[in-house]
């Protein structure tokens, strides 16, 4: 069984190297691949003889000019992944239900706060789609709270917002909490994100990431988006200053960046279509999800995915091992949409990585 604490995650890091010292291409982060245009900074800009806002007012102020919020509706984070330990903590979960395979950390989360689990498995002979409304309305009978992501990691697919918006209205007295970490990476945002829902909807609560979109997976970005009523329950478990002055610095900035985030988003629709296109004609890798800027990927082309690890690395490519996943145990891995000259890379790569490579 997976321990609490140790969870493997994606991510090759700065220092991964082949051995001929040339960089890893770290498709296994689902991040953007392009850095956003939000200039450079000195010392003086961050004030770091003061403490930053007890509140996170930068991350606040980015979303209410952005998403057209309240404030009183926005809970500062530092990065989405404070919200998921905050708010099983904060709601008193006794029984959570998640998805599986999902992120792990709904898991862990809720265990910490003495929550016990309730999984929905998502079938693979279904391509990991979500059950039908009447499944999960039979599983909540069993559970006070829904933690889902739109769209879901690793698996790529959607949970649709308006079956989260039936269940929340059927299911007034239980609690549904929707990850829209890589929601910024689908075609139909921002109709189908649910943070302009939470007002008429109490029970619905929104977790939201900026270091996806942005690129800033080392500066901790998020926030919790919910009815004001909910966010005061927050705040009377959050800790104070958790967001520092560099982190409200750089939010300010992210509202300057529409050009970035509308040739982004043109980008990576392009180049997730023309990967899909050229993997779905290749024997023995099997595609799934798609719906962010991430493809589940099973494989089944002559040598182990353990040699195609192997094989990539030496090519200078990492991609996400899912086998630690509930349900992934069979050959499925995980990689990103990055950049032309990248995917193309990745694309030759895995186009000679069949029987005759040993």
């Amino acid at each position: 069984m997976t321990s609490l604490y140790y969870h493997k995650h994606g991510g090759a890091g700065k220092q991964s190297v082949i051995e001929e010292g040339r960089e890893v291409l770290d498709f296994s982060v689902n991040v953007s691949p392009v850095f956003p245009p939000i200039g450079t900074f000195s010392l003086e800009d961050f004030a770091l003889q003061s403490y930053p806002s007890i509140d996170g007012r930068g991350i606040k102020d980015y979303y209410q000019q952005k998403f057209s919020l309240t404030g009183s509706m926005v809970l500062s984070l530092n990065g989405a992944i404070e919200g998921i330990y905050l708010i099983p903590r904060a709601l008193a979960l006794k029984r959570l239900m998640v998805l599986s395979p999902s992120f792990y950390e709904y898991e862990r989360a809720a265990r910490i706060a003495g929550a016990e689990i309730v999984s929905v498995p998502l079938e693979a002979e279904k391509g990991f789609k979500l059950p039908g409304i009447d499944v999960l309305a039979n599983a909540m009978g069993q559970a006070d709270a829904f933690f889902a992501a739109n769209p879901n990691n690793p698996t790529g697919t959607e949970v649709p917002p308006q079956i989260i918006m039936a269940l929340a209205s059927r299911f007034p007295d239980k609690w549904f909490i929707v990850d829209e970490a890589f929601i910024q990476f689908t075609p139909a945002f921002p109709d189908n994100s649910l943070m302009g829902q939470v007002m008429a909807l109490k029970n619905a609560i929104v977790l939201h990431s900026l270091t996806k979109f942005y690129a800033l997976p080392g500066l901790r970005l998020g926030a919790v988006i919910a009815h004001p009523e909910v966010i005061k329950r927050f705040l009377d478990y959050k800790e104070p200053w958790t967001v520092n002055a560099v982190a409200e610095s750089v939010a300010a900035r992210l509202l300057e960046c529409g050009t970035y985030e509308e040739s982004l988003r043109t980008m990576i629709f392009s180049e997730r279509e023309r990967m899909e296109a050229s993997i779905t004609m290749l024997d023995g890798i099997k595609l799934v999800g798609g719906a962010a800027n991430f493809f589940l990927a099973q494989w089944n082309r002559g040598i182990s995915l353990d040699e195609l690890l192997v094989y990539l690395k030496k090519q200078g490519i990492h991609v996400r091992d899912c086998r630690n996943f509930s349900g992934l145990e069979v050959n499925y891995f995980r990689f990103a949409v990055r950049t032309p000259i990248e995917n193309t890379r990745f694309l030759d790569a895995l186009k000679l990585a069949d029987g005759s490579l040993n």
